[in-house]
């Protein structure tokens, strides 16, 4: 190794707080066993079990067998999001949706790994976890996104910790349990909810979460209310309903952004007010997973600063300067000078899935691949009784000077029939269900 080779190493390490421990198995030479032997053929690692790493898994597996597809993911289970607002307040009797990897992976014909990758060693091609190591042609990372704690508390670990373990943001599987029971057990006070500033994650989830929330005051006749500290200006539609429906279960403060939080004392200070809550779900803006920033992927800005999400090329979805590595779902940066940020939604991410698979076969058959541009559907409901619902379609296209361009329409639906769920359904067909 060149020592500016292991002096660039060091700074990325130092400049992640990670110290030595970020690629340790070269740095100390420590060797790490095989998680697989060797597959006789071209392989490749899909770092992540989400909506857009499922559906890239089988998806290579139809257009690319001769390939070694392996799926590398933490969880036993897959536990799906996209319609847990209405099931967090008892709204649908339908538990999330869990499918086995395992499972799968077998009925698809490739290999799942519950392993949680700790590094990728981009120079070598490997992919390290607690477990051992693992060797790639070809990586798609779909490790999703981050809560970025650090905006509020610096580097103070207590508060951190605090916040996740009261005051959970009930945006990653794993949380929605805590959320849910919170819910139930809330007996009346104030109830504090952040809006993540954009980009983020389903920019409509926590307004829908909203609705149900006073909803599920309203109806359960709990005498408290929501207060909704949100640094945009909102959603036209929700503000209306807000406004018109939960007057007296919403207090909704637009253009409040946080300047600070103490989770001991139950405060949060904007520019204009300081808040005390009885109980809260606070939900912090939102990155790139830590891989992303381990691996040395996050973009920059105009000034050279981390932007905080992964910098891709939008016509290919590689990384920016690694056409080994391949980067889909809510991790990814810009798409575009003209509309920013791909919308992150689970439908999204299947697309991308989609494109990065036909991407890594077309280069696998030594063919230039043809750029593939992806769609977003999302259902949010905007009142839960009676049931109102609003579609947003998000269509793109590749404009002459070669920049994408955005088309978003909404459609508004005051008798909805399961459409959400229909819609669902079709993904998990896509992702699940057995050729």
């Amino acid at each position: 190794m060149s020592k500016r080779t292991a002096g660039r190493r060091h700074f990325l390490a130092a400049s992640l707080g990670l110290g030595g421990a970020l690629l340790a198995p070269r740095v100390l030479g420590k060797s790490l066993p095989e998680l697989l032997p060797p597959a006789g053929t071209r392989r490749v690692l899909i770092g992540g079990g989400g909506w857009g790493g499922l559906t890239a898994a089988r998806r290579l597996r139809q257009l690319a067998p001769q390939l070694d597809v392996v799926l590398i993911e933490r969880q036993a289970v897959f536990r799906s999001l996209p319609l847990s607002n209405k099931w967090l307040v008892d709204r649908t009797p339908d538990a999330l949706s869990q499918q086995d990897y395992a499972r799968v992976a077998g009925a698809h014909g490739y290999r799942v790994i519950r392993a949680e990758v700790t590094a990728i060693d981009r120079e070598l091609r490997r992919v390290h976890t607690a477990r051992g190591s693992l060797g790639y042609d070809w990586l798609i990372l779909a490790a999703g996104i981050r809560h970025d704690y650090a905006a509020w508390f610096g580097d103070d670990v207590r508060a951190t910790d605090q916040a996740r373990r009261l005051y959970p943001a009930g945006f990653m599987a794993d949380e929605l349990d805590a959320v849910k029971r919170k819910l139930a057990e809330f007996k009346g006070g104030d109830l504090l909810m952040t809006i993540p500033p954009s980009p983020a994650r389903c920019p409509p989830a926590p307004y829908e979460r909203a609705v149900m929330i006073a909803w599920m005051l309203k109806t359960r006749r709990i005498r408290g209310r929501l207060i909704l500290v949100d640094p945009g200006g909102g959603m036209q539609r929700f503000n209306r309903v807000f406004a018109e429906r939960y007057k007296d279960q919403i207090v909704h403060l637009t253009h409040a952004p946080v300047k600070s939080i103490d989770p001991f004392t139950r405060t949060l200070s904007t520019e204009f007010d300081e808040i005390k809550f009885d109980d809260a779900i606070l939900i912090p803006p939102q990155q790139a997973a830590d891989l992303v920033w381990q691996a040395g992927l996050v973009g920059r800005d105009a000034a050279g600063r981390a932007d905080g999400w992964a910098g891709f090329d939008p016509l290919h979805l590689h990384a920016i300067g690694d056409e080994r590595v391949f980067l889909v779902g809510d991790l990814l940066g810009k798409a575009s000078p003209l509309f920013g940020h791909y919308p992150k939604s689970a439908h999204l991410a299947c697309h991308l899935g989609r494109i990065a698979a036909a991407e890594i076969a077309a280069r696998a058959q030594g063919k230039l691949p043809q750029p593939q541009l992806p769609e977003s559907i999302c259902h949010v409901y905007t009142d839960a009784e009676p049931m109102e619902m609003l579609r947003i379609d998000a269509s793109y296209r590749l404009r002459g000077d070669g920049l994408i361009a955005q088309t978003v329409r909404q459609h508004e639906d005051p008798q909805p029939r399961g459409e959400d769920a229909q819609w669902a359904q079709g993904l998990y067909r896509e992702m699940l269900a057995p050729d």
